[in-house]
């Protein structure tokens, strides 16, 4: 009886000692921190959200015009502000992205092997993001959060041939080179002993139609092009 006894005090140390190790936190100052800085890093797949003309098919003779998905890469500065509370955070995210999206042209078939013949133009993007976002998190357990972004976006593209003269033996696609976009996404956080790790995902969608319209023979067939974009990314955030 003594050993059960003693055996049961055991157990009941052992649980203890356990929930008070769970329960330390890593910089638990970071709460307190009214303003905080950091770098993300990340990874982008991006597209178009593609209306072709109405007659595209009947009088430009394509069979249908497809979006490729591309990846890219991308490196930001955070700038982080509590609202009062350490579960609400405003957050600025000055971005340097890099992106590359594809339209495939897709022809009749060819009459030699029976193959489709398609016309691809790519459309590249050094793009300066400016998100602003709303995040809204867990309160902590232990070392780990939980959080949901919603916001929106002004981006830049600094490699844009919106002003560029069209070539007329070798025509591309123009777009806009300002847009505004939507932004919604979520995420995790650990908090390590002197900064915080956090990897999200996040969705863009722009509002606007990018395209501009100059009648060249790979404009004429498409309606309307938005942006979009998904980003997988890494924080590490600190304060003073």
């Amino acid at each position: 009886m003594k050993i059960r006894f003693l055996g049961f005090i055991l157990l009941i140390n052992s649980f203890i000692a356990t929930s008070q190790v769970q329960k330390l936190e890593n910089y638990k100052n970071f709460d307190r921190e009214l303003v905080t800085f950091g770098v993300q890093l990340g990874v982008n797949k991006n597209n178009y959200t593609l209306i072709p003309d109405k007659d595209a098919f009947s009088k430009y003779g394509y069979t249908s015009i497809e979006n490729i998905t591309q990846p890219g890469a991308q490196v930001g500065m955070l700038i982080s502000l509590k609202l009062g509370t350490p579960i609400a955070r405003l957050r600025l995210i000055p971005t340097f992205s890099f992106q590359e999206r594809v339209i495939n042209y897709y022809t009749h078939p060819k009459d030699v092997g029976g193959k489709e013949g398609f016309n691809q133009e790519r459309i590249n993007a050094s793009n300066l993001d400016f998100p602003l976002l709303l995040q809204l998190r867990t309160l902590r357990h232990g070392n780990f959060t939980a959080f949901c972004l919603f916001g929106g976006q002004y981006t830049i593209d600094l490699q844009s041939v919106q002003d560029k003269t069209q070539n007329l033996i070798d025509p591309f696609i123009k777009v806009k080179k300002k847009d505004w976009m939507a932004q919604v996404g979520g995420g995790v956080e650990f908090f390590a002993e002197y900064f915080k790790c956090g990897l999200e995902l996040k969705y863009s969608q722009g509002f606007n139609n990018v395209l501009i319209q100059d009648h060249s023979v790979v404009s004429s067939p498409i309606k309307s092009l938005m942006n979009n974009s998904w980003i997988l990314s890494i924080t590490f955030e600190g304060g003073k």
